[in-house]
């Protein structure tokens, strides 16, 4: 059943190189990113499907919210203004006045004092549903009897309330309000605001939040403030993200507190709500125009705490007559608790914890800065066409760049997942932008999701193809090898092929005294593909070349015979350089390599007249040059030569580089059987134990000193057994001896 079930599986991912399932990931992803920003009545009690929706779109709506608040860490807003002071109900002044709540004749003597300095508006962050209990009369109430003077004394002065009216209604005040989805025993079901007046023929009760009950301050203070505001303010996951500018009471539309302070600063008749088939479009108070999202709110975007604004005075300094007056006269003066307990703390957009107070303010000056965060309805749907295109681009590409360019060769499409992350990042960089430059949040974060899965898909279904080929290839290799280990002679014909391919210096250069040539060529056990050759290219010019093939046994030795067969045949037939014959021998090799080997090589041209030495290292050991006087250098290849292994990377443009060998110098090459030659401690001969071998070498004959780095490698390895062929070619020039 579970074979069954996973087969069925591959073949969904196999099906069309993989691309149906792949758009239909595309299609559903894009549907659920839609559904989960759709938005639905506050505390709307979701059904069946909602509910699938909200598990299944979590990842969007949380990598939507991290990606919106990382850009407000690395972005935060830089006031530009510094428009609303708050005197702060803090810890010194509950130390020198008393602790809260302090009775309303000290609350209006505050408010008389921020007065005189002539703000623009003073909003109230308080709540007094209750009457004062420290009030004259109600003191009189709790008297002892036999206090009869005292108590009329008490009762002919006027209450705290009638003071803190008096002052609420001598200064442009707002008070603020807080709503209620429960009824309590101080909530009531309305609140005395000036009508708000709204255009465009949509009822906003429909998409702005409604409360049934609110906390508001006692009627006669209502009455007395020139207006009320709700500060109420919904939070996601205990962040503060929104802020919103319209709200309703029981049906009644009722401003947020920064557009209540404004109305009253400016002395605006109403404020004005837009409404359009989506909702709320956006809100006017005098000559300012916010656009807002069609719930009535606005994204907060978060100055950084404290940062360049003095937005804090202690009350205890006003009260004292010692706070700046430029911090109060033409201000927007807030009045709220930030003692230790009593002030709600938030959690900003930042991931900074601020008095509630503080929110209040930073919304106001976004306002004055007139940099307020926007999603336009749009955006979701630009967000999802671009996606969209995306994702398709992705689904076309990915399996086209997966065909394989011959039956053995399948390799994950690298270029197109390249394609695919660079496309991300360019994803993310626009949303950036956006936030920058156009203060709009455009939703990356999804979009990285969505092609994320998309090109997981996509990568999955070819690596199941890769699987299946790779399996399939492998079991072909085994039946090839089963079928060769049952012919007689597989090692002795590898051996042979390896052995016999190469060329012996006493018949190609019997008559040739310009050079020294000696060679080594020890087979593994395992036979492998080691090789060297060397030839005349006409009389003046040798040609030589050591390799080293990746695979073993018979396959690496026939590759081997046609690779030195192709390399000679094409340096002697076609008349080029190294570096012409190492891109010729590329080509050519990889269209008849189904066992997928590569062999590193280090092909070179010797001027027997000039000593001007040519060679093209394709991922070969870099040879030595030792000169006659002894000293040696080792030809690495600079950054502009040279290239990798001959069939490993297609169509490479190899370059030769060049050095010149004076009388007598010795070129030593060899491959990594000799430095890689391991003891039975399992340490490596080493490139550094070689050079000290050649100490020396240019008195010696090549021949000679080729059987003294085969011995003193063979006292390195000792009677371990050898785990890779061991080859040698060392070149002398000797031009004084010229026939």
């Amino acid at each position: 059943m579970i074979k069954t079930a996973l087969d069925l599986i591959q073949r969904l991912f196999l099906l069309g190189r993989g691309r149906p399932l792949a758009l239909l990931v595309l299609g559903v992803l894009l549907l659920v990113n839609l559904l989960s920003e759709a938005g639905r009545a506050q505390h709307q009690q979701p059904g069946a499907l909602q509910q699938v929706v909200d598990v299944v779109g979590s990842p969007f709506r949380a990598g939507r919210q991290t990606l919106f608040d990382g850009y407000q860490k690395l972005h935060p807003r830089q006031p530009k203004s510094a428009p609303v002071t708050i005197v702060a109900i803090d810890e010194t002044s509950l130390a020198r006045i008393g602790q809260w709540p302090w009775p309303r004749n000290r609350t209006a003597e505050l408010i008389n004092t921020i007065a005189a300095h002539q703000p623009a508006a003073i909003g109230l962050d308080i709540y007094m549903p209750e009457a004062d209990q420290t009030s004259p009369a109600r003191v009189a109430d709790n008297l002892p009897p036999g206090n009869t003077e005292l108590a009329a004394a008490l009762r002919s002065l006027p209450s705290h309330e009638a003071q803190l009216a008096a002052a609420l209604r001598a200064a442009p005040t707002v008070l603020g309000a807080a709503g209620f989805d429960v009824q309590t025993l101080s909530s009531s079901a309305g609140l005395r605001t000036l009508p708000l007046t709204v255009s465009g023929g949509v009822d906003p009760l429909r998409h702005v939040r409604n409360y049934p009950w609110v906390l508001a301050s006692l009627p006669e203070l209502q009455a007395a403030a020139s207006g009320q505001a709700l500060l109420s303010v919904e939070l996601q996951q205990g962040v503060v993200r929104h802020m919103p500018l319209v709200m309703a009471v029981n049906g009644q539309l009722v401003p947020g507190l920064a557009l209540e302070m404004l109305r009253v600063a400016t002395g605006a008749p109403a404020i004005q709500v837009a409404m359009d088939a989506r909702g709320v479009s956006s809100v006017t108070v005098a000559d300012l125009t916010v656009p807002t999202q069609s719930n009535g709110e606005i994204w907060l975007h978060f100055a950084k705490a404290g940062a360049g604004v003095a937005r804090y005075v202690s009350a205890a300094a006003v009260l004292a007559g010692k706070a700046d007056p430029d911090l109060l006269a033409g201000k927007l003066v807030l009045i709220g608790l930030t003692g230790q307990g009593l002030s709600d703390q938030r959690i900003t957009a930042r991931g900074e914890r601020v008095p509630g107070i503080d929110i209040q303010a930073q919304s106001i000056e976004a306002l004055f800065d007139g940099r307020m965060l926007l999603r336009p309805w749009w955006m979701k749907w630009l967000e999802t066409l671009l996606v969209g295109m995306i994702g398709a681009l992705l689904v076309w590409q990915m399996p086209r760049a997966h065909a394989p360019q011959d039956a053995t060769r399948q390799t994950l499409p690298l270029k197109a997942i390249g394609l695919a992350l660079g496309l991300i990042v360019v994803v993310l960089a626009a949303g950036d932008a956006a936030f920058v430059h156009g203060a709009q949040l455009f939703d990356a974060a999804s979009a990285v999701i969505t092609l994320s899965v998309v090109m997981g898909s996509l990568v999955l279904s070819a690596m199941i193809a890769i699987s299946q080929h790779n399996a399939q290839m492998a079991r072909e290799q085994q039946r090839l090898r089963e079928e060769a280990a049952l012919a007689a002679g597989e090692r002795s014909a590898a051996w042979r092929i390896q052995l016999g391919a190469l060329p012996k210096a006493e018949l190609l250069l019997a008559r040739e005294n310009r050079l020294d040539l000696a060679t080594l060529l020890v087979p593994a056990k395992d036979v492998g593909g080691d090789l060297y050759d060397f030839f005349m290219i006409d009389q003046h010019r040798l040609g030589f070349a050591i390799g080293d093939v990746s695979g073993k046994g018979l396959p690496a030795s026939l590759f081997m015979a046609v690779t030195q067969t192709l390399t000679r045949s094409i340096a002697k037939h076609v008349g080029a350089g190294p570096a012409v014959v190492a891109e010729l021998a590329n080509t050519e090799l990889a269209s008849i390599n189904p066992e997928a080997l590569f062999v590193t090589m280090l092909l070179g041209v010797l001027d027997l007249d000039t000593g001007l030495l040519t060679l093209v290292n394709a991922g070969h050991d870099s040879p030595w040059l030792i000169h006659a006087d002894g000293s040696m250098a080792h030809l690495d290849s600079p950054p502009d030569a040279g290239g990798p292994p001959i069939c490993m990377v297609d169509d490479f443009p190899y370059r030769a580089q060049q050095a010149q060998m004076s009388p007598g110098d010795v070129l030593v090459m060899y491959t990594d059987g000799i430095t890689e030659a391991m003891n039975a401690g399992n340490e490596i001969y080493g490139g550094a134990r070689l050079q000290k071998a050649l100490h020396g070498g240019s008195a010696l004959p090549a021949q000679a000193l080729v059987e003294h780095i085969r011995m003193d490698v063979g006292q390195h390895v000792g009677a371990a057994e050898a785990s890779d062929d061991m080859t040698l070619l060392l070149i002398r020039w000797t031009p004084a001896a010229r026939a």
